[in-house]
């Protein structure tokens, strides 16, 4: 024993030879997103849409995490992360991988999709002359009477310096020449000091035209009444492309093409300075327009000199420039899914989010709480409950008290309404809004301000952590005294995204959670912090030790042969902690499996260190967002979901929230939906030893897609809730004429 013991001590855990790169690791996930684009078995208009979120995905890739290893390269940063790479090798290896994708990304739009389509009646027109005469004449009449008006041609010399493009703004640029009976013009009246120039190349104008977001990218033409499912279509750069001689009249167009610059996103707030945290981060917003350039997208076969121009200008080396062979922003592609008459290209095998069988529509909502933790599982079951919670809250003259964290909602959020709502009814409403949501921040302001001006006191959270967790508590005065009443979820309160990410949420009005619910506004509001917890588990405070101590029980468990099992379901796992805790309890013997969407850094398959690990991601119809945690306990297994992926960012610098699942079944609910997860063959993919998926072997097995289990089953629920309520309220035959003469 004491050998092993030796043995173990002597296994250096944090080798990195024994971890993933979570950059690279996050571009494999990517990967599978790019994989369903290329799928066959996924409708066409729903392969549009992958390769669309693939193009969203890596613009804020490249704004986030890109920029962040570009900083810490200039500024000499030398720490290697936990797979033993400098910053500066991580760079490098990034680009390289993201030249590749890309490369990947235009090859299934020209070779699958752009032939898929036509197949289908849609034509994607990338040439004018491809135009029938009569299209050239609407397009004519478009261009004279909506688009002219709105673009602005932007010349660059000596007066003009060259214009500040746009994050992601998707644009023209073109070298000119003066035609020589155009007389002097401005543009050569800032040059008369100059010297004359000696060859055309150097006579050559820069300008640039901004595609405006204004008008739509994607132009759909008249179509011909005699083929009614057809569609042809054109992008808007192309149209604008054939008229620029109509935006430079005095000039000959030699070339144009469009370009777009990837700008950092990152924002450098000084929250111990900032005494206005709001209007702190409104000056931030207007700079990350404007951040350094860190790519820059130009057609294939961009002339060279105006490609120099865009380099010098934006002081981007040629590694930072991808030559793209096809239309620039593939996120145009999401509009192509929505054209008119192609419903049979769409996916129509999921059902809209299905009524909670507890709280059917018009319910007592306490009352039902009062019976029983309700467990909710989105999109599947509708978020309307968690909606209707606190817009009954807000009129319900027995609630004294609603409070909230936000840290993204929907742009017409019913949730805040019902907040202002309450405020005005008098009630005691105290909102944390979360302003340093990345990419949300302005949405934020908006209904922060909104609040406060309702009357609710609206608290930014703690300086220096990000308020991640999902709360709200109600505080309703009844018969028997003040109860509370709590809702917990893996998601936001955004009524839009809570039909389209996976996700949990708890109804509970138990004593602890709501003693805990409290602990925690009042932790958020002021500096109270109750030296003990009754159910909530809180980062940054404890929730890493918490389930590093989670994980070395099963791994005694294993040791003393008892049922050790670790099943988690994540969005991303890079912690190195909680690694190296997985690393030991499978050296002890604990099986585990990991159902992780995006980044793992975790290697699978190495003896001895993790040979009892397996790794799925699933990527299908819903993005998996949803948190849920299993520990087998010797045969006494506990369950958790909450708000933290295991990250460093979630388990040491956010306000995050872990919860029991104490109500039993609850616990077969969220046993439910692990066992499906793990069982998926068709949209599961599986981590490879190289650090790729590929996707779980079929052969002689059931074909499983989780998510449509789950879609089916909420409908069967809420079919079988319903028949059950009529069959309550049915009334016999022989019964009807005495009520009608009673009434």
């Amino acid at each position: 024993m004491q050998n092993k013991a030796q043995a173990e001590k002597a296994v250096d855990y944090r080798n990195p030879d024994y971890y993933w790169n979570r950059e690279l690791s996050w571009l494999q996930f990517n990967r599978r997103c790019l994989g369903e684009a290329r799928s066959r078995e996924n409708p066409l208009m729903e392969r549009l849409n992958f390769l669309s979120i693939t193009a969203s995905n890596l613009d804020e890739f490249f704004m986030v995490r890109v920029s962040s290893l570009q900083d810490m390269v200039h500024s000499e940063y030398t720490k290697r992360d936990i797979a033993g790479m400098t910053a500066s090798e991580q760079l490098s290896a990034v680009l390289a991988d993201t030249h590749d994708f890309m490369s990947s990304q235009y090859y299934t739009y020209n070779r699958q999709l752009v032939p898929a389509l036509r197949e289908e009646g849609i034509t994607m027109i990338d040439d004018y002359e491809d135009l029938t005469e009569d299209e050239k004449s609407y397009l004519e009449d478009y261009f004279t009477t909506e688009v002219y008006p709105v673009v602005t041609p932007m010349a660059v010399d000596s007066s003009r310096p060259f214009p500040l493009i746009l994050n992601k703004s998707l644009n023209i640029g073109a070298l000119l020449t003066r035609k020589e009976n155009a007389g002097p013009g401005i543009l050569n009246r800032t040059k008369k000091a100059k010297k004359a120039m000696k060859s055309e190349a150097e006579n050559l104008e820069f300008a640039t035209v901004q595609v405006p977001s204004v008008l739509p990218r994607v132009i759909r033409l008249p179509e011909e009444s005699e083929k009614p499912h057809t569609a042809r279509v054109i992008l808007m750069e192309t149209l604008i492309r054939h008229y620029m001689p109509r935006l430079f009249l005095n000039y000959n167009i030699v070339c144009a093409y469009p370009y777009r610059i990837t700008r950092s996103a990152d924002m450098d707030i000084d929250e111990d300075e900032a005494e206005d945290l709001l209007r702190e981060i409104e000056k931030q917003l207007k700079k990350r327009r404007h951040g350094y350039a860190i790519r820059l997208e130009v057609e294939n076969d961009m002339d060279p000199r105006m490609l120099n121009i865009l380099c010098s200008e934006l002081l981007l080396p040629q590694d930072e420039v991808y030559h793209i062979d096809g239309p620039l922003d593939l996120t145009f592609l999401s509009k192509v899914r929505k054209l008119e008459g192609f419903d049979d290209l769409h996916e129509h095998r999921y059902a809209p989010p299905q009524e909670v069988p507890q709280l059917p529509t018009g319910c007592d909502i306490f009352a039902q709480i009062r019976k029983s933790d309700i467990f909710m599982q989105h999109p599947y079951e509708s978020f309307q409950p968690v909606v209707d919670f606190i817009a009954n809250a807000a009129v319900d003259p027995q609630v004294l008290a609603i409070k909230q964290t936000l840290y993204r909602v929907s742009g017409n959020s019913p949730i805040v309404a019902a907040l202002a709502k309450a405020a005005d009814n008098g009630k005691q409403v105290t909102v944390l809004v979360e302003l340093k949501a990345r990419f949300d921040e302005q949405n934020n302001i908006v209904w922060a301000r909104m609040l406060e001006k309702a009357g609710c006191h609206v608290i930014y959270g703690l300086v220096g952590l990000k308020t991640h967790s999902k709360i709200t508590l109600v505080v309703r005065r009844e018969e028997d005294g003040i109860r509370r009443y709590v809702h917990l979820a893996t998601g936001n309160y955004n009524d839009v995204t809570a039909k389209l990410y996976t996700d949990c949420g708890l109804m509970t009005c138990k004593e602890p959670f709501g003693e805990d619910a409290t602990a925690v506004f009042n932790m958020l509001s002021g500096y109270s912090e109750p030296k003990s917890w009754n159910r909530l588990i809180l980062a940054p405070l404890w929730m890493k030790n918490r389930f590093l101590s989670l994980i070395d029980r099963e791994a005694q468990h294993a040791k003393n042969g008892e049922p050790a099992h670790i099943t988690a379901k994540m969005n991303s796992l890079c912690d190195p902690d909680i690694i190296e805790g997985l690393y030991k309890a499978n050296a002890a013997g604990v099986e585990i499996d990991l159902i992780i969407r995006g980044i793992c850094c975790l290697k699978v398959g190495i003896p001895g260190i993790s040979d009892h690990i397996r790794v799925r991601s699933i990527v299908g119809n819903f993005l998996e967002h949803s948190r849920i945690f299993k520990f087998e306990n010797a045969g006494r297994p506990e369950y958790y979901a909450g708000s933290a992926d295991w990250m460093p960012r979630n388990l040491d610098r956010r306000v995050e929230i872990v919860f029991p699942l104490e109500d039993e079944n609850v616990k077969k609910k969220a046993e439910h939906i692990l066992q499906v997860e793990l069982a998926d063959t068709m949209q599961a993919s599986l981590l490879k030893t190289d650090g790729t998926y590929e996707k779980v072997d079929r052969r002689g097995k059931e074909k499983i897609n989780s998510q449509l289990i789950f879609c089916n089953e909420a409908v069967a629920a809420a079919k079988a809730a319903r028949q059950q309520a009529d069959s309550r309220h049915f009334i016999p035959e022989e019964h009807h004429q005495g009520l009608e003469e009673q009434e």
